[in-house]
Order: C-alpha cells, then structure tokens, then sequence
C-alpha cells in the first residue's frame, strides 16, 4: 500500500500493530501544541502506529528518559497512518494540536504553508545537525528556507532479486538497464512460470528510479515561486519509455500487475511468482520474518544507472515537526532525543528503516551485511527527493502518475501522449 500522502511511499512493512487505541499516559493530562494552552507538566507526542513492532516499550523508556532530562512527563499516542492526516487537519481547526508529530515527508510543506508547524532551520544550525541530516529527507521538509520537520528515519528502494533463481540459472543481477532487460528476458526463458519484472501500474515509485535515471524530472520549480511539470519533456519521456517497454515490448511483466500496488508487487515476490521487483529496505525484514529461509533466498542492488552507475531512488521516511508547541524548548529537546544517539539508533534497528543521520547509514554501508549495505549504498549515493511544494500531495492523491502508467501499460495511449496529458494535469494542479 504506496501511501504517497502518508510517510512518503513508505508504507508499515506489514507489522503487528500497536493497539489502535494505545495511549501512553507518562505524564499528566495531555498538553496542546498550537493553541499555547495546555498543562506544563506534560508535552504531547503523536507518532503513527505499525511501524515499530516494539512501539510500546519504546516509548515507554523515551518518556521516562526525557522525564529524567527535563522533569516533564511525556503523553504519547500512537494514531493510524490513514487517519492521521485528516486527524491533523481537524486538529489545526479546532486548536488540539500535539506538541511534537511523526508526519510524513509530503505534509511538511502542507502544514508548514497553513502556519501550523514551527520553522526548525534556526534550531538545525545552532546545534550543528544540517551537515549530518539525509539530504533526501532534510529537503523535503524545507521550503524557501524554513525546516518544517526534522529528519527521524528514512527509507529507500532498490532492486531486490532471487538470489537462488539467478544462482541456478548462472545469472548476475544487472549493473545496466540493458542488463536488467537481458537478465529479464533469460528468466523468462529458464523460468516460464516465474515473472520476470512485474511493472506495477498501481505505483509511482518504481517508475521515478527511470525518469532520474534518464536524466529527466518530474517536476521543478518555475522561477516564478511556483512549479511547472517536466514528466514530458524529452529525458523523463525517455526513462518513462524504457520501463514501461519491459512490460508492453519485452513481455517481462503480466497484464494483472497494470493496476498492481507495490505491496501487490511484493506479494508476487513473496509468493514465488516475481523474480526482481523494486522495493524497499523494510520489506526485506518483512520477508525474513515471516520465513527466515528467505535470507538465503534474496539478493539486494542498487537500482542501476542506464549505463552503469546508480539509478536515483526515492528517499521517504517520517520527520518530526513541532506544532508551534507552547514550549518550543521543550519540544526541540524531545525532537533531538528521538532523532540522535540511542534513541534514534533503537528506533531504525527494531523497525527496519535507517536513521535520519548521514553518519548513522554510512556505518551500514561499511559493514557490508549483503541484504542491508545495498540499501544504505542507494540512499547515499542516489536518494532523491520528490517536488518539495505542497502541490505534490494532491497530484499523488489523484495519482496522476499511475494514471499515466496504466494509460501506457494499456495500451490506451502511447508514452508521449500519456506523459502529456499527466502534465497538464499536473500544471492545473501546480496552478491551484
């Protein structure tokens, strides 16, 4: 479930939910962020459930430690991800903010434009973090400047393979687009019951790995303050043309997956079915967990570049921001426990995402554990961003790329006609 207005894409790997309900009383009464109202005694924290399986204990010792460095109790509340942005929104209307929220990479320019998240950048520089932040991350909670939500964890995707298939087969996971297309076209051939590379038409995110990749964009500032769409210009086009041609040339993929999910993707994977799909770091938890044979099974690698090198790929995650706290000191304090030192490592290690913190992930990377270390390769030195406007929410609500994706995998329309009408569709949202 691509939850593009959520964490940016980056959807709860499937695991055991917190109770729904679950409020961690560690102070008093819970504490109103925006509306400066509240008892002092206690600061409030939202954070979205599914994530973390150990949620629960988590937060229990984050309130106990931030008691202990501040004498304020902590009142945490775990709230649906796909509840939390109209939660939020109500929230705004009726002056019952939390002090401090997970929010997902896409609101931070959202709520930061209605005045209801506090700018952090003063903050970040005081003490020195911007340098060490996710750049992929950092960037998408900046806007003209002002940082609405500090970097907590992130995620990131890249190619993951059947490792015991290719083995078999005496196959390489492929280092170039025409690689990955020839290492597709012998699967189909030694595996005719196996999928290749499903192309999911459901999705955005395996797609926008070819748009960079190509050198194109999706979208980009006008130099007017405001946004143009670039998904049909000649780069993009390009990359747009080569992954969907896997599909509707090459036959590396099947008509079902034209409205596939990326979890519908996954799923095809974890069923035996796909051979290679593009998804993220906190699947391969998922799928070790639930069979730890598959740790034997999989391999992982960058998305690669068309000539060598590394295709761009999205870096989503969570950030937190302060909901113009009544005690902004206070609600800095808890943001920097939570995004550095012990608590921001517990919280990457028991829910499978990576740190917010550039130092942090490079220690992954160097310790080279094969089915992590690749991940931590893309996020380095290829993560990318999606347009920082808070446009881009609505455009993925109407999945205005799916759209064109499904157009294409069709057969309803050709590349260009269906890069065409996204953009337009595009600029009449970017217009307002």
């Amino acid at each position: 479930m691509a939850r593009s207005s959520g964490r940016g894409g980056v959807p709860p790997a499937g695991r055991r939910l917190v109770a729904a309900s679950a409020v961690l009383a560690l102070g008093a009464v819970t504490a109103c962020g925006g509306d400066g109202g509240g008892d002092p005694d206690t600061l409030s924290l939202w954070i979205m459930e599914g994530t973390n399986p150990d949620a629960a204990s988590y937060a229990a010792e984050l309130g106990a430690a931030f008691e202990e460095r501040t004498g304020v109790g902590l009142d945490v509340q775990f709230i649906q991800w796909a509840d939390a942005h109209d939660r939020i929104t109500t929230a705004m209307a009726g002056g019952e903010l939390p002090d401090v929220a997970e929010i997902g990479t896409t609101w931070a320019p959202e709520f930061g434009a209605a005045g209801a998240l506090a700018d952090l950048a003063p903050r970040i520089e005081a003490d020195g973090l911007g340098e060490d932040l996710l750049p992929g991350l950092y960037d998408a909670g900046t806007v003209d400047g002002a940082t609405y939500g500090m970097p907590w964890y992130a995620g990131v995707r890249a190619l993951l393979y059947r490792a015991d298939v290719f083995a078999e087969h005496d196959l390489r996971p492929p280092t170039t687009w025409e690689e990955l297309r020839e290492v597709g076209l012998a699967l189909r051939e030694a595996e005719p019951e196996m999928i290749p590379f499903p192309v999911a038409g459901g999705s955005e995110y395996g797609l926008d790995p070819f748009i960079w990749g190509a050198g194109g964009e999706i979208a980009e500032p006008d130099g007017d303050g405001g946004w143009r769409a670039t998904v049909n210009e000649p780069e993009a086009v390009e990359g747009i043309a080569f992954y969907t041609s896997l599909a509707t040339e090459h036959g590396l993929s099947v008509a079902a997956a034209e409205t596939w999910l990326e979890t519908d993707q996954l799923e095809s994977f974890q069923n035996g079915e796909a051979a290679m799909v593009i998804n993220g770091n906190w699947t391969v938890t998922t799928l070790v967990e639930s069979d730890p044979g598959w740790a034997e099974r999989i391999g992982v690698v960058p998305i690669p570049g068309p000539e060598g090198g590394l295709s761009p790929s999205f870096v989503g995650g969570s950030l937190l921001g302060d909901f113009q706290s009544a005690d902004p000191d206070l609600a800095w304090e808890l943001i920097s426990l939570m995004t550095q030192g012990e608590f921001a490592g517990r919280w990457a290690e028991s829910s499978g995402y990576f740190p917010g913190r550039q130092s942090l992930v490079e220690e992954v990377r160097a310790a080279g554990e094969p089915l992590v270390a690749p991940f931590a390769r893309q996020m380095l030195e290829a993560g990318a961003s999606l347009p920082v406007t808070d446009r881009y929410g609505t455009i993925q609500g109407e999945q205005l790329l799916p759209r064109m994706l499904q157009s294409i995998l069709s057969g309803e329309a050709t590349v260009r006609e269906a890069a065409d009408e996204a953009a337009a569709a595009m600029d009449e949202t970017f217009a307002g």
